[in-house]
């Protein structure tokens, strides 16, 4: 596939193409797997029409692979093919592959999907990841399956920094309040992890008023690991200097409305 960029556009469409779909395609995994790492040099040479003819419906296909690393390798290759596709294009063929790999039988899967996402939104901005992603990850905090929630949990903490302190605080942080209640403590400790990860992000009154009440009622939990986190939680939150109130909080039940 290196050969792309030297036999150009037409050659490239007209005599490797063809193998290049085919392999992508071969039963052995590692092929497969070759392949998808040499997806950049032929995007670059048949371009964006020709990307979404030909070559998405196999990339859609790989996705659901039966083979992890293949799927791995798909999602971390998404933010690149997003960026070259645009995001009309994404919303319409990928956003739903998205979401469906966070909820993947395999954790690296399930990892990779949540980075993806964070990286979905430093690509199209907050305004897009608020109307397409956003949305759709917090919904999944109601799984029934406690892995699917804590990936959720770790999403949210990778989404934060990006999205900012407004909508942290209007829309991500009362999701992980909520799920302070959630019966499993895996969960729970995990609650009181991304507690702490958005100490830094929202202001000083909301870490008093919202964050550390939260904190406090975990560190008080009979599970040992919940009162461990917890506790280390508000030991960053003690941490933190007194600076200006927060407008984001003062504005919290407006913007829920």
């Amino acid at each position: 596939m290196g050969m792309a960029p030297v036999l150009g556009k037409d050659a490239t469409i007209e005599q490797l193409l063809p193998i290049f779909l085919s392999l992508l395609k071969d039963e052995f995994p590692d092929v497969r797997l070759n392949i998808i790492s040499k997806l950049d040099q032929v995007n670059q040479v048949i371009g964006i029409d020709l990307l979404s003819q030909s070559l998405l419906p196999a990339i859609v296909e790989l996705a659901e692979d039966r083979h992890w690393r293949v799927r791995l390798a798909i999602i971390e290759y998404i933010p690149l093919l997003a960026s070259q596709l645009g995001v009309g294009f994404f919303d319409d063929k990928l956003g739903a592959l998205c979401m469906q790999w966070l909820k993947d039988k395999v954790y690296s899967i399930r990892d990779a999907a949540a980075n993806n996402v964070k990286r979905l939104a430093e690509e199209f901005g907050p305004d897009w990841a608020m109307q397409h992603i956003v949305p759709q990850v917090l919904d999944m905090i109601n799984s029934p399956h406690y892995l699917h929630r804590m990936t959720i949990l770790h999403s949210i903490s990778l989404l934060a920094p990006v999205m900012g302190s407004d909508i942290t605080c209007s829309k991500l942080l009362p999701v992980v309040i909520n799920a302070s209640k959630d019966r499993v403590p895996n969960i729970k400790f995990n609650v009181a992890k991304v507690l702490q990860s958005l100490i830094p992000i929202v202001d000083q009154s909301v870490v008093e008023k919202k964050i550390r009440p939260c904190l406090v009622e975990l560190s008080e939990d009979p599970d040992v690991d919940v009162r461990f986190f917890a506790s280390q939680a508000l030991e960053s939150s003690n941490q933190k200097k007194m600076p200006a109130p927060a407008t984001c909080f003062s504005n919290h039940n407006q913007t829920n409305s």
